[in-house]
């Protein structure tokens, strides 16, 4: 079971990049490796492809119909999902070709037959796609496999995930949620990203971003709202032909994304309130410390009247006064002169 990706998110909150190759390849496997390439030079944690079941993706009136929208791929829905689907043998090689790169291989299992076939690979974390997620057989199946498993939630109820939360909870199967909007591609103003505030307080998981958005700011302004995982389809080119190549980010946005989020990893920062150390810096310089307000002969016991409080903030800070005031000089004092342990005994 793949539990280290997860055990990373929780101790280091660092984001959890998916690169969704799914269908870009077209079907090629020079394709397909070329995107895992763009991946690895992206930056990105995994990348994502999809396995069908063809003959259960639909009604056979349905995958029959005459479809002209791919010409290149196939004149029926059948011919077009087939061409897309690669085969045992292609996935184990796409497979080693990826964590040659020192990333997560995922798949997408849309069916029952699809996780048997991804077991036979040796998947260590599932993805599954927001209209699976009231189709309560293939979550049972898959919960009983026990391996990690990344739920999208778009079109779906609240009580709806919560059902789906439910059936992996009681197979004990690692969770992560991602909040999603399932329109292609989705407006500014349907982001709704306050689910993820919603998702990780209603179910207590990690929670992510599965974004569809022309660009990816809403992508980045996830990560900065506490999204733990980002899952964002990228392609070669917007223009080749195919399912989502047009909602997906050319290699350029791709890299620039996975740069802005590591970028706000670092201004996210912490969450421990602390002096940084280019914070001393300034502090040094500018806060204030005890000084003399007035000349403090020698043998002289210090009260508050004698002192003033003025920069630099390398002297005595207001709250260490009380381990100097009543103490006697040891020497003569001038007026605004910085104040120092070492000048009262």
């Amino acid at each position: 079971m793949r539990n280290d990706f997860l055990e990373s998110i929780i101790d280091t909150r660092r984001c959890y990049v998916i690169a969704e190759a799914g269908l870009n390849h077209n079907g090629s496997m020079e394709i397909a490796k070329s995107l895992i390439d763009l991946a690895g030079i992206a930056g990105a944690d995994a990348v994502k492809f999809q396995k069908r079941t063809v003959d259960k993706l639909a009604v056979s009136k349905i995958l029959d119909a005459d479809d002209d929208r791919f010409p290149e791929f196939g004149k029926t829905y059948r011919e077009i999902r087939e061409h897309l689907e690669f085969d045992l043998e292609q996935y184990h090689e796409l497979k080693a070709y990826t964590e040659k790169k020192g990333m997560d291989f995922i798949v997408t299992a849309f069916d029952a037959d699809a996780v048997d076939f991804l077991e036979n690979l040796g998947i260590g974390i599932y993805k599954l796609a927001s209209h699976s997620i009231t189709n309560l057989e293939l979550l049972e199946y898959l919960a009983k496999v026990g391996r990690p498993v990344i739920l999208s939630t778009g079109m779906a109820e609240l009580k709806e995930v919560e059902t789906a939360v439910k059936i992996f909870r009681r197979h004990d199967v690692p969770l992560v949620l991602l909040h999603c909007v399932s329109a292609y591609p989705t407006p500014l103003e349907a982001s709704n990203l306050a689910m993820i505030d919603v998702l990780r307080q209603q179910f207590g998981l990690l929670v992510g971003y599965s974004g569809h958005e022309l660009g990816y700011l809403p992508s980045i302004v996830a990560v900065a709202m506490g999204a733990v995982v980002i899952e964002r389809h990228y392609t070669l080119n917007k223009q080749m032909p195919g399912f989502d190549h047009k909602i997906s980010l050319e290699p350029d946005e791709l890299i620039a994304m996975v740069r802005d989020i590591r970028n706000i990893e670092k201004i996210r920062g912490s969450g421990k309130k602390q002096v940084s150390e280019t914070e001393w810096i300034t502090r040094r310089k500018y806060h204030v410390s005890m000084v003399s307000a007035e000349p403090i002969p020698s043998g002289t016991v210090l009260n508050e009247k004698m002192v003033t409080y003025r920069n630099p903030g390398t002297g005595i800070p207001a709250k260490d006064a009380d381990k100097i005031l009543c103490k006697r000089a040891v020497r003569d004092i001038a007026a605004d002169e910085l104040l120092s342990f070492d000048m009262f005994e």
